[in-house]
């Protein structure tokens, strides 16, 4: 093959400039092929921390809403198969999440029975209050006050306050702490069965403060029931009562205790001091 005119003369100067063109006009580095081996541990390296942030974030793939109207209870059962079952006037709201169960208890009062999930526990939120268990038999009361009762019949629970300084409680059976105004009261030894003995349709007061008695019954009552008097608040109720029947309660007050109860046109009752009583 002969060369073209002209070509031996130019391959000539490319020859002798060949280091000086390197230098003007440098190759980019060499890629190394990707292996097939390297691609796959990339792909599931991204798998792992997606999957990873997923959990840490834990996120809540299914939320569900449950109520009990006033003078109704209602059974519910979860699909892990915990059974709640609440009292009149209750409602919540549950979270599944990836790592854990979530149940946030707006107003009222439940019973929870929870199934044992290693690996999810089960929370419940009543306001600032917080109860971690795994599987138990347990009360929360929520009033509207934002008072926060949590009873214990079989298992372990802990109990916190977020945002307090108090570490967390651990109840064993038989027994109650109360969270008031954002803290955490001693722990004190209860029957559990009268604690929940709303789900018999019954109420148990033992020297139970009268303004908290009253904060009960209104989960029983569609018309309001007023106190508006402070000095009758730490007046003690005692006594059995039937939840169908609030109405025969409010009418033994006064012969219980010194103060009236006034029956309004709305419907609702007014609680006040007795005449001539101090």
């Amino acid at each position: 093959m002969t060369d073209k005119p002209g070509q031996a003369p130019l391959d000539d100067a490319l020859q002798r400039h060949r280091e000086q063109l390197k230098q003007l006009f440098p190759l980019p580095p060499a890629r190394p092929a990707k292996t097939r081996v390297a691609s796959s541990a990339a792909t599931a390296l991204a798998v792992a921390l997606s999957f990873a942030a997923l959990a840490w974030l834990n996120p809540a793939y299914e939320r569900e809403h449950f109520a009990a109207a006033i003078g109704e209870r209602r059974a519910v059962q979860l699909s892990d198969g915990s059974k709640l079952l609440l009292d009149s006037g209750t409602q919540v709201d549950v979270s599944w999440r990836l790592r854990s169960r979530e149940v946030s208890l707006r107003g009222g009062q439940a019973l929870f029975d929870v199934s044992s999930a290693v690996y999810r526990p089960f929370v419940v939120r009543a306001g600032l209050t917080e109860v971690e268990v795994l599987g138990t038999l347990f009360n929360v009361r929520r009033l509207d006050n934002d008072d926060v009762r949590v009873t214990l019949a079989r298992g372990r629970v802990d109990v916190a306050v977020a945002a307090a300084a108090q570490p967390a409680v651990q109840l064993v059976p038989g027994q109650q702490v109360d969270s008031i105004a954002g803290q955490l009261r001693p722990v004190a030894k209860v029957d559990a069965a009268k604690a929940m003995a709303w789900k018999d349709e019954r109420i148990v007061f033992e020297q139970t403060p009268l303004d908290e008695a009253v904060a009960v019954l209104r989960r029983y009552r569609k018309a309001a029931i007023h106190l508006n008097d402070p000095s009758l608040a730490g007046l003690k109720v005692t006594g059995v009562f039937e939840t169908r029947n609030v109405e025969r309660l409010l009418a033994l007050l006064p012969s219980i205790l010194p103060v009236a109860v006034q029956q309004q046109g709305d419907g609702s009752v007014l609680i006040r001091r007795k005449a001539g009583q101090k």
